[in-house]
């Protein structure tokens, strides 16, 4: 099944930590949507969410990737479907012009005051970075405002798959 990732998930190493099977497809662009750092994540940090606008100018640039059906309840549980994130198809144009359609996670419980983690930052910007997406995409995640975990033990958990 097609995965489309556009925030942590778009890390290879990150993902493959959580969903083994997950080989890459493609990068693809989500269009009528933006990318939003407001998704109240349960340690209380801001989380991506692919945001629908409607504005045909808005996209949200990602990672398609194949994983396999058998893995996507645990996907689910460690993306909090059902608690923060709902499941939604989407048709996405591919860095090669096929359509594809893949489902993503879209935020639920949304709080615009809250900023990012450093380490989650980064973890979209390794993402970004190795898949290639347009520099001014990556320049526009590297501005976001990002916050430090209060837990320094969590933020060196996070960042050593690197």
């Amino acid at each position: 099944m097609l995965y489309f990732a556009y925030g942590s998930n778009m890390s290879r190493a990150r993902l493959l930590a959580r969903v083994p099977s997950a080989e890459f497809v493609t990068t693809a662009r989500l269009e009528a949507h933006r990318l939003a750092f407001h998704k109240a994540g349960a340690d209380g940090s801001g989380k991506c969410d692919a945001l629908a606008t409607g504005d045909p100018a808005h996209c949200v640039f990602g990672v398609v990737f194949e994983i396999a059906a058998a893995e996507k309840e645990h996907l689910d549980r460690i993306e909090g479907l059902g608690v923060g994130y709902a499941e939604k198809r989407v048709r996405l144009a591919a860095a090669d012009g096929a359509v594809l359609d893949a489902f993503l996670y879209c935020a639920t419980r949304i709080d615009a005051a809250l900023a990012p983690f450093a380490w989650y930052q980064a973890h979209v910007l390794a993402g970004a970075r190795q898949h290639g997406l347009p520099a001014d995409y990556v320049r526009a995640i590297e501005a976001v405002t990002v916050i430090d975990d209060p837990d320094p033990a969590r933020a060196r958990r996070e960042l050593a798959i690197y």
